[in-house]
């Protein structure tokens, strides 16, 4: 048996589309290598920061993940079965693919910067936790708009378009 600490550089693409661990970045991997009659298992840890925007504000998120690994490569390729079945211990063993697979299972779909975050509001993108409670905006049914429309414009003192006279009508030919 062995065990490796090291810090790695993170590969491409150790995430989803809204948060992950930034492609180069540190990875700390804390392994335990062990010979069995199979082949080699690798088990352990790796601790990495994570970056990435919140589902709901989309106000930055920074944030850290641990996750466990273990994988078995084998000694040789079973009986039967192809080479794509399982990892096969070659001269060295590949552990980006386990990484990748713990990491990106391990990250949450919709990721939120704190549990009681309400978004943005949908109708004027602002932050509703400094809209306050009284921000509300007027919901009209779209099969009345048009009328709405026309009452707007027929009320004393609104702004709307003036009605066209004779004299007007002459001045545009």
């Amino acid at each position: 048996m062995r065990t490796l600490e090291e810090q790695w550089a993170a590969p491409e693409a150790l995430s989803t589309p809204l948060i992950g661990i930034p492609a180069g970045s540190a990875v700390d991997v804390e392994l335990r290598l062990e010979s069995v009659h199979e082949g080699i298992l690798i088990t352990g840890e790796a601790h990495a920061e994570l970056m990435g925007e919140c589902s709901r504000c989309l106000d930055p998120i920074q944030d850290g993940i641990t996750v466990d690994l273990q994988e078995l490569f084998l000694a040789a390729a079973p009986e039967g079965g192809s080479d794509e079945e399982r990892l096969v211990v070659q001269e060295t063993v590949d552990l980006e693919p386990v990484l990748r697979d713990a990491v990106v299972t391990a990250l949450p779909f919709q990721p939120v910067c704190r549990p009681g975050c309400q978004g943005l509001c949908a109708d004027c993108g602002i932050r509703l936790e400094d809209a306050g409670e009284d921000h509300v905006h007027e919901q009209l049914d779209p099969r009345w708009a048009a009328l709405a429309a026309l009452t707007k414009t027929s009320e004393p003192g609104a702004t709307g378009p003036e009605p066209k006279t004779s004299s007007d009508e002459t001045e545009e030919r």
